[in-house]
């Protein structure tokens, strides 16, 4: 099972800020995800209204996401396939086993899935004597290693090549040992190689769903591989695993959505596969699986429906929040401690395991608003981070340091007589403290700050007095 190290943030930050493999691994997503976002936007006219339009079509499906669920269970129902309710991961896990026992599955293929992540279902697939295999390049790569994704569209972007070279090589012992590995096309080969015969050996196939489109009853999935129609066309079972906010309305809605989902996500105009899966095989379909089912996890979403996080069930997992945070991009996903990372991250995972487990993810931000900025469907994340803070204090989780000082500040704040001369002095202080330099690289109270850098003196005047200077002027 995967190890949940969430409440250890501090020091897997600190680890991952010393690994040089790592560092090199996140300067390549600096430079990448960003500007590939930015141009494939700034290409489209219509890129802001598509968001506009994204957002309200969530919104409306948030609103009545209980007849949107009956409306989709009836189309795929109508069509031949069978819809499982789960409420929590025991109970999908289950599910997806008992379906995998009636099939009599040795063999599992799958394609990504975040879900699968999120209830840990390899690991129970394991147990329970059936094999699962990973089929998505980047989750196939960290299954080898044991890992779970460090992003939720590229899974291994924490690694070098020099890494999966020698995974590669423990992995697949039965091939030449002095075979060639240089070039990236080369690792592709072999891995193609190798799952091309458990795509055509597996039993059941487990996808997750990009969408669940109500109006059709059909499961969609975009992909830049081709590993996830392998993986629901050949065995006899497909098995779509998906939370329950995926749901759209129609396929029109569905389209909408797609236009900013590649955008966000790769700079892509389209993926290169968007793949839409209706009921198992008809008479007059060539290919198909035999039984086509969906497991439907809340999970506790549906707990998140009129709460301050309702915004973010309109995710589409796109990943262009943490492509663009500045504490993403120095630590990287595994240091999140699950699977959920980044600033979407900081908020569904509390939701998920608890505040008191993934407290300190929410504190793991700058605040700089690029994550909502970015955000094709216009998410909150900063507000959302900020009420995680305030229920974290609430429940004096954080430090009794911290809550002591702030409420001290809170006293002082609360009588401006008292509070705008102490914070003139303080910064008139500080100023000439500051001397020449400008800034202090060492100063009590502060040490958390001044141990990495340096802190700047106070410029100028108070907040309140500039304000007081300015209104006067107009």
């Amino acid at each position: 099972m995967v190890e949940i190290t969430s409440p250890h943030f501090k020091e897997n930050a600190v680890e991952a800020l010393s690994d040089e493999n790592l560092q090199k691994a996140m300067r390549h997503l600096r430079g990448n995800f960003t500007a590939k976002r930015a141009a494939a936007a700034a290409a489209l006219p219509e890129f802001e209204a598509l968001r506009d339009n994204a957002r309200d079509i969530k919104n409306h499906v948030l609103t009545h996401l209980d007849l949107y669920l009956e409306a989709y269970e009836e189309r795929v129902t109508a069509q031949g396939g069978k819809v499982h309710w789960a409420a929590d991961a025991q109970e999908a896990r289950n599910i997806v086993l008992d379906i995998c026992r009636k099939a009599d599955a040795k063999t599992v293929t799958k394609g990504k899935s975040m879900i699968s992540e999120e209830i840990d279902l390899n690991a129970f697939l394991e147990r329970n004597g059936i094999t699962p295999v990973e089929t998505d390049l980047g989750e196939y790569i960290i299954q080898l290693r044991g890992e779970h994704p460090s992003h939720i569209i590229a899974p291994a972007v924490h690694l070098n090549i020099d890494q999966v070279r020698e995974d590669f090589r423990r992995a697949h012992s039965h091939l030449p040992p002095d075979r060639a590995m240089k070039e990236p096309e080369s690792l592709l080969r072999e891995a193609r190689g190798i799952l091309r015969k458990k795509f055509l050996s597996a039993d059941v196939g487990i996808t997750g769903a990009n969408f669940l489109v109500a109006e059709t009853g059909t499961s969609v999935i975009v992909t830049n591989e081709g590993n996830g129609d392998l993986t629901q066309i050949l065995p006899k079972v497909h098995v779509v695993i998906a939370s329950i906010e995926k749901i759209v309305p129609t396929l029109e809605d569905m389209s909408q959505i797609v236009r900013v989902l590649a955008r966000s996500a790769t700079g892509q105009e389209m993926s290169v596969y968007t793949t839409l899966s209706t009921g198992p095989r008809r008479k007059e379909d060539p290919d198909g699986p035999e039984e086509f089912h969906v497991v439907l996890l809340d999970n506790g979403r549906s707990s998140m429906i009129g709460t301050e996080f309702q915004d973010m069930l309109r995710c589409i997992r796109c990943g262009a929040c943490m492509n663009h945070c500045p504490v993403y991009q120095a630590v990287g996903g595994h240091a999140y401690g699950w699977v959920y990372s980044g600033p979407m991250g900081a908020v569904l995972t509390p939701t998920l395991i608890g505040v008191d487990k993934a407290g300190h993810l929410p504190n793991a931000s700058t605040f700089c608003g690029r994550c909502e900025e970015v955000c094709p469907m216009h998410i909150p994340l900063p507000k959302m981070m900020r009420s995680w803070r305030e229920r974290e204090f609430e429940r004096h989780l954080s430090p009794v340091s911290y809550r002591s000082n702030l409420k001290l500040w809170a006293w002082f704040a609360k009588r401006p007589a008292l509070y705008r001369p102490l914070a003139g002095l303080a910064m008139r202080s500080l100023s000439l403290m500051g001397g020449r330099r400008g800034r202090f690289s060492a100063l009590p109270m502060a040490g958390s700050w001044t141990k990495d850098r340096d802190l700047p003196a106070p410029q100028g005047g108070t907040f309140i007095s500039q304000w007081r200077n300015k209104r006067g002027r107009t």
